[in-house]
Formats: structure tokens, C-alpha cells, sequence
């Protein structure tokens, strides 16, 4: 197998040997996506949208420059139909597996698009999160931090938007992969429509089985409560792993560490903790989490000193990597 690293400096490539190599042509970009599209390996990040096509060795240009890119979701019943998350908050789809790209003008004049942003920046909304229904292209969420979730089911051409549990701080969404109408989100503890004393504002693990019509809460008693990775496993039961801090931006460079915790659950609820006793919490913010290929439940964790674990469900973590920069993003190749 090999291992695809997306980080604050690029993207790296680690094969059997297990040893790290900087990928050729992005090593002055954060990369924050990675996704297997038809043909290749498409990565985002601050210069648009780069394509490799040798396994992530090498990657040259392929769209949406300019744009700063964080997310890219690939609609699992069409291949070449891709879409791209931008900021300021912006959606560009491709129907060529992501050789030719138009942006999805309607996104950007909903009504309320003027509203959405960053708390103290003008940097604008990010679309961070993107999800296509397996069983309909059409028919796509896409997640705003921070202004809610934006939904079609009509490729673009209309949208609605909902502020779920009144929390606009969107940050990553997942499909179940057996119940269509089930998704999950993590959230923060930004707030744009309605402010509110921070003392006041919930953020967690939220979810719904009807599609976005009616959200509840999942991080009932859980702690911590900011909540951003998030993955969900392919192979029955689904595990679904969060990985949560205290706030946006904890770091192993705060008095006690980033107190940083990793769960997992099978179908939301009840939580367990997949923290050893050197990450229970872990002095390092976790930054991202995707499935690992060796078993159901097993996941890889990424963190901002630069480390990539493997954690078995029985909570046995295994240093795979380690001196990188931050790792922001994670992607197994078959």
C-alpha cells in the first residue's frame, strides 16, 4: 500500500519501505484534499486543484487556480462527475473527472451568501465540506464554515439552507454508506446569523436520518467539544471516528498541550475512546483521520507536529510516520 500525505508543505509519498518522499510540484502549497478520480489522484489546496497520475509522485496543475481549495468530493455513482469547495465560499464542478471545471454560480447567490464568514476575517466563508448522494449525483450537501449546510437535489440549480441545532459552523460531513439518508457533521463554535455569548454556543457531533431535514445532537456528554475530522469506515458496521480539542485552534504549543481526543462509534452513539494512555488526551492537535485499508475500524491520524499514526479498534496506536510538517489530509492507494 501506499500512503499519500497531504500537509502544510505539500505532499508526500510513503510506499512499503515506509519512508516518506516529498511529491514532486507542490512543496510550497498546503494541501488540505486528496481523492482518487478516474484516472488519477486529485489534491486542493491554496493554488487550486493539481492532478497526479503516477500514484502522487508528481502532480502538475489542473484547475480552479487562484482558489484557495479545501474540499474535493468525487459523486460515488459517477466518477467523473467531481466537485471543489473553495474560500471564499464557492463550488466548481467538473464532468470530466476534473480535466475541465465551471463554477456553480448559484451557490454564490443564494440570499444569504453575504452573510457568511470567518469570525474576526475577511477571508470570507469556506465551502469546507462536500457530500454527493451515493444514490443520486444530483442530489448533493455542501457544508459552510461558517453558514450553515447548503442543499440541492437538482445539480445547482436551486438550494436550500439550513442552520442545524442553530449551529452554522460546518465543518466536515459523511454518508452513511448503507442508509442514504443518514449524514453526520462536525461542528464548531463560530457563529454568524445569530451571536451569541461563547459561554452559550454547543458545538459537537450532530446528525440526521432524513437527509438534513431535521438534525440532532450526538456529543452528549462528551468532551471535548470541538469537533472538526471525522471518517467513516467503508466495511460493516461503519465506524464512524471524531477526533475533537478544545477549541479551533489548540496546539501541543498550549500550557498542558492541544488535550486532544480521538472516538469512535458504530452508528453515532454510544462513544468510546480509542485514546492509548500517550493520547488520552494527545499533547498534539489530531488534524486528520481517513480509514486504514488493514482492517474494519482501523483508522490513520494525522497531527500537527507532523506524525501519522495507525490506531486499531482495540485503541493500539503505531507510529508510521513521523517529521512532516502538519498533515492535513490523508489517502490510502490500493
Amino acid at each position: 500500500m501506499d500512503l499519500l500525505i497531504g500537509s502544510s508543505e505539500g505532499v508526500f509519498v510513503v510506499g512499503p519501505a515506509g519512508q516518506p518522499r516529498p511529491a514532486e510540484g507542490l512543496a510550497s502549497q498546503s494541501i488540505r484534499a486528496l481523492r482518487q478520480v478516474a484516472g488519477g489522484v486529485l489534491a486542493g489546496g491554496d493554488g487550486g486543484v493539481h492532478r497526479s497520475q503516477d500514484g502522487g509522485r508528481s502532480w502538475r496543475p489542473a484547475g480552479v487556480e487562484g482558489k484557495t481549495v479545501w474540499e474535493i468530493a468525487v459523486a460515488p455513482s459517477d466518477a467523473r462527475q467531481v466537485y471543489v469547495g473553495v474560500q471564499p465560499a464557492g463550488l466548481y464542478r467538473s464532468r470530466d473527472g476534473g480535466e475541465t471545471w465551471a463554477e456553480v454560480e448559484s451557490l454564490v447567490r443564494f440570499p444569504t451568501a453575504y452573510r457568511w464568514g470567518l469570525p474576526n476575517s475577511d477571508l470570507g466563508a469556506r465551502a469546507r465540506t462536500i457530500v454527493v448522494d451515493r444514490t443520486d449525483p444530483a442530489h448533493y450537501w455542501v457544508g459552510l464554515e461558517v453558514g450553515g449546510v447548503l442543499t440541492t437535489d437538482d445539480d445547482g440549480a436551486t438550494w436550500t439552507c439550513d442552520v442545524p441545532l442553530r449551529n452554522p459552523d460546518i465543518h466536515v460531513m459523511v454518508q452513511d454508506p448503507s442508509h442514504a439518508g443518514v449524514l453526520y457533521a462536525t461542528t464548531g463554535f463560530g457563529r454568524v446569523y445569530q451571536p451569541e455569548p461563547r459561554s452559550e454556543r454547543v458545538a459537537g457531533l450532530i446528525g440526521t436520518t432524513d437527509g438534513g431535514q431535521s438534525w440532532r445532537y450526538l456529543w452528549e456528554g462528551v468532551q471535548p467539544t470541538y469537533t472538526r475530522p471525522i471518517c467513516i469506515d467503508p466495511r460493516p458496521p461503519h465506524a464512524l471516528t471524531v477526533a475533537c480539542a478544545p477549541g479551533a485552534f489548540s496546539s501541543y504549543t498550549d500550557p498542558g498541550g492541544a488535550q486532544a481526543m480521538l472516538y469512535q462509534s458504530a452508528g453515532g452513539e454510544p462513544w468510546r475512546s480509542l485514546g492509548d494512555a500517550a493520547h488520552s488526551p494527545s499533547a498534539a492537535n489530531l488534524l486528520a483521520v481517513a480509514p486504514a485499508p488493514d482492517a474494519a475500524g482501523a483508522v490513520l491520524v494525522g497531527t500537527e507536529t507532523g506524525e501519522v499514526w495507525q490506531v486499531s479498534p482495540e485503541a493500539r496506536w503505531t507510529l508510521l510516520v513521523s517529521g512532516l510538517p502538519e498533515v492535513h489530509a490523508l489517502l490510502p492507494l490500493a
